[in-house]
């Protein structure tokens, strides 16, 4: 984890500076202190062992609201089916799943599906006149033969382990990305070649520390002036804080009080195709599947399509789908369907898969957050799977599809503000989080397949197929598709266009590689 450290040295008035910011300090401390408070509790896990976890109230009454969401949707299941990866899976009654906990879809039911698809180049509507695929996404939990009856939608049991691992840094943000870590792409300027734009955060960079290296800071900082040397450890509202202090030639000091994140934003790094500066109302794709090897808990591998409108600020909206691997949110490192959400750039809304209200499931024959199988392998056989995101014009709910006409579900419009009428970026391809604090060697977690697009076919990973929807709820070719890789040495990617694959990319990495030190 990043430290904080002080930089800026100026002479300032003593008394004229610091006695106002000192009065705001204490202020600051003492309703902090009023209103933090803490409990440490036993808790049992899987394996009848037990963890010491220490909460604060606002992280109690969280997870108390977790555990009793997760036993209303227990109870109410219909069904219950094991899985032979050891995943439990509901059969929940469509009506009573999680989206309809959500303050805007309370009292509501699934809608239909909607009348019309995305029309393909050749004048039909995209696959609509064809029967859906036998088995549009192959998972585990459905080798047994089992499946959730009509009316019911399955959904993944999620355990107590999975909470305590979602919840080692915040039982408030369960299912949720870190703030300000979960934009997985950056903002790319319409008018300049891949120039990259910040997208989530402030990262500052300071003078090199004690150990000879520069630190780069992605957390909110408050710079008070005291007279006075000190350096503290604070708790306020359950969340540690730091302050650290440096001297100036006045015997003032400058407080940096660096307001550390429940989750640590660790720096993500991508190879993306992406499409900016238009309308667009949907996107579609085929993508294979690898069992992406994760070396650390705390990082993930994924590959999926971004959906994307708003400013980068607060109130960015995206949707989002695809597979993971992702050990902190499911305990292995099985590569998972998932989808995600957000209104305000993954601070306070959205979540995984069926993890909050939001996203309605529609589908009774997948589970989202399950185990995909079989997957693609190295020189062998390779296994895609092709997802569609539209906005139906009708509704305007945001629809996801898989394969040739299998939907899975849609991101009611109310969730939103600007996807409320349409998307303004379009992104494809793969992030990986990469959680060594600066100047470690790099995370040998993959991208992908874990090879570089220049392997090609069956041994690289790719997109197929990229394509937009217009206004008119036409697909069209990703025209003007722009790439950029974070870190080519660690994971890059390479396109082209024509035949039956229209617009592609292979894309990926190994990480920590000569070129990736």
């Amino acid at each position: 984890m990043a430290s904080c450290l002080c930089f800026r040295r100026r002479r300032r008035p003593i008394i004229a500076s610091s006695v106002p910011f000192f009065l705001l300090l204490v202020s600051f401390l003492a309703s902090a202190s009023a209103s933090s408070t803490t409990t440490t509790k036993l808790l049992g896990s899987g394996n009848n062992a037990t963890r010491r976890v220490t909460f604060s109230s606002e992280e109690l009454r969280g997870l108390r609201s977790i555990t009793a969401r997760l036993a209303r949707l227990r109870d109410a299941s219909v069904k219950t089916i094991q899985s032979p990866d050891g995943d439990v899976i509901d059969c929940v009654p469509a009506h009573l799943q999680p989206a309809f906990e959500h303050p805007k879809l309370r009292s509501q039911k699934p809608e239909e599906e909607p009348e019309e698809r995305p029309r393909s180049s050749a004048g039909r509507f995209s696959d609509a006149d064809l029967d859906e695929d036998d088995d549009p996404l192959p998972q585990v939990w459905r080798r047994s033969g089992e499946h959730c009856p009509e009316g019911t939608v399955p959904v993944r049991r999620t355990t107590e382990d999975d909470v305590l691992r979602a919840t080692a840094s915040s039982a408030t943000r369960f299912g949720m990305k870190a703030r300000g870590a979960g934009l997985g792409f950056a903002r790319r300027d319409s008018t300049g070649g891949g120039h990259e734009v910040s997208a989530n955060r402030r990262s500052l960079s300071h003078r090199r520390g004690d150990d000879g290296r520069r630190s780069t800071v992605n957390t909110p900082i408050i710079y008070l002036w005291l007279c006075k040397r000190s350096a503290r450890n604070l708790l306020i509202n359950g969340t540690p804080h730091t302050m650290k202090s440096g001297n100036d030639t006045n015997n003032c000091v400058i407080i940096v009080v660096c307001l550390r994140l429940a989750s640590p934003i660790h720096p993500a790094q991508h190879a993306v195709g992406y499409v900016t500066g238009g309308q667009f109302y949907g996107a579609k794709a085929s993508l294979n599947v690898w069992p992406a090897q994760v070396a650390s808990p705390a990082e993930f591998s994924l590959s999926q399509i971004w959906v994307i409108s708003g400013a980068f600020g607060n109130d960015l909206n995206t949707i989002e789908a695809g597979w993971q691997v992702s050990p902190q949110l499911y305990g292995d490192n099985s590569p998972r369907f998932f989808t995600y959400w957000t209104d305000d750039a993954y601070q306070e809304t959205g979540c995984y898969n069926l993890h909050c209200s939001g996203f309605v499931q529609t589908s009774s024959r997948v589970a989202i957050g399950a185990a995909i199988s079989p997957v693609s392998s190295y020189a062998g056989r390779q296994f895609d799977v092709t997802l569609l995101i539209w906005k139906d014009p009708r509704r305007g709910h945001w629809w996801l599809q898989l394969g040739s006409g299998a939907l899975v579900g849609y991101w009611p419009s109310a969730l939103f503000t600007h996807l409320g009428s349409r998307a303004d970026m379009v992104q494809f391809g793969g992030e990986v989080v990469n959680a060594r604090p600066a100047g470690a060697p790099h995370t040998p977690t993959q991208m992908g397949s874990g090879r570089f697009p220049a392997e090609g076919y069956a041994r690289a990973a790719y997109f197929r197929n990229v394509q937009l929807v217009d206004w008119d709820n036409n697909l069209v070719p990703a025209a003007g598709l722009r790439l950029l890789a974070d870190r080519p040495g660690c994971y890059d990617i390479a396109g082209g266009s024509g035949g039956a694959w229209g617009t592609y990319f292979y894309y990926g990495g190994p990480g920590r590689n000569a070129r990736c030190p």
